[in-house]
């Protein structure tokens, strides 16, 4: 029923827009509006992940991991280098960012599943390693640093350079999804100028009517699988006058339905890239202040 009344009002709006817009105008809104559709019937509840996509991402993590721990134990590339060429030299000095999608080519099996894998680096001039913990381990300071992405963050338990914290997100991509999650975070030094932060997602709940009386956590059986897993690992070196950033974000989503590739595609890889790309933005934002 709720369908059937969504298109009668689609039906008269259409309508409308004849009597003012000229043909290829309304090509475009045609386009559009079939777009929206099959995003809308895309996104329906897929529930939790199978142990298959789960255990694969586990691996590929681990790999990551080995990957950086190897990094971090040297000052020689302790930040992965990025095209060592003038102009990436001077777009980072000049306070753009550096995003690559890392996400291997080979066929790993992920029934069901979507692993995404960004990479980003930004510099900061006149910033240190001890601002940039600061600020990060500042979780009460989140929802002004990183809104509107963030809505709220609480440190949950600390024990040394060992965290527990959750955050209520909330990524607007024609829908918008708001999510509670949980991390497990620990912080590490090689000396005073080389430091990283490792966050694994420990929970991730999606919430209905987020803000409304009726607001509620979707059980597992309700989800849409916009985000099963993240981790994030932050890798940072001061020098040069400023402090070198690295960020890199792997995560586990729902795939993309067969047939609607072509339309869904763009979309679900974009969320990964632009949260990953908001955060050290808004990071280097208040490294500047």
């Amino acid at each position: 029923m709720r369908f059937r009344v969504l298109l009668r009002i689609a039906g008269r709006g259409i309508v409308d827009y004849m009597t003012q817009h000229s043909r290829s105008d309304l090509q475009a809104l045609f386009s559009i509006g079939w777009l929206v559709f099959l995003l809308a019937a895309s996104v329906g509840a897929v529930g939790e992940p199978t142990p298959a996509p789960v255990s694969a991402f586990g691996s590929y993590v681990s790999s990551v991991e080995s990957r950086l721990a190897l990094q971090h134990g040297s000052h020689y590339g302790f930040l992965v280098a990025v095209d060592s060429s003038l102009e990436n030299v001077a777009r980072l000095r000049r306070g753009e960012l550096i995003v690559e999608r890392i996400t291997p080519a080979s066929k790993t099996e992920l029934p069901g599943a979507l692993l995404h894998h960004w990479r980003g680096t930004a510099f900061v001039p006149g910033a240190t390693v001890a601002d940039f913990e600061r600020l990060m381990r500042d979780f009460k300071g989140y929802p002004q640093h990183f809104y509107p992405q963030v809505l709220r963050a609480e440190l949950l338990a600390q024990r040394g350079d060992h965290l527990q914290a959750s955050m209520r997100v909330r990524q607007r991509h024609v829908i918008t999804v708001v999510l509670d999650t949980n991390y497990d975070i620990t912080y590490g030094r090689l000396d005073a100028s080389h430091g990283y932060s490792i966050s694994r997602s420990t929970k991730i709940s999606e919430i209905d009517s987020a803000g409304t009386g009726s607001e509620r956590a979707l059980d597992s059986k309700e989800e849409h699988g916009f985000l099963w897993r993240l981790n994030t690992y932050w890798s940072f070196e001061e020098r040069d006058g400023g402090l070198y950033m690295q960020i890199e974000s792997v995560s586990l989503t729902r795939s993309i339905p067969t047939g609607l590739g072509w339309a869904v595609g763009p979309f679900v890889e974009s969320v990964p890239r632009e949260s990953l790309a908001f955060t050290l933005r808004s990071v280097c934002n208040a490294l500047r202040k």
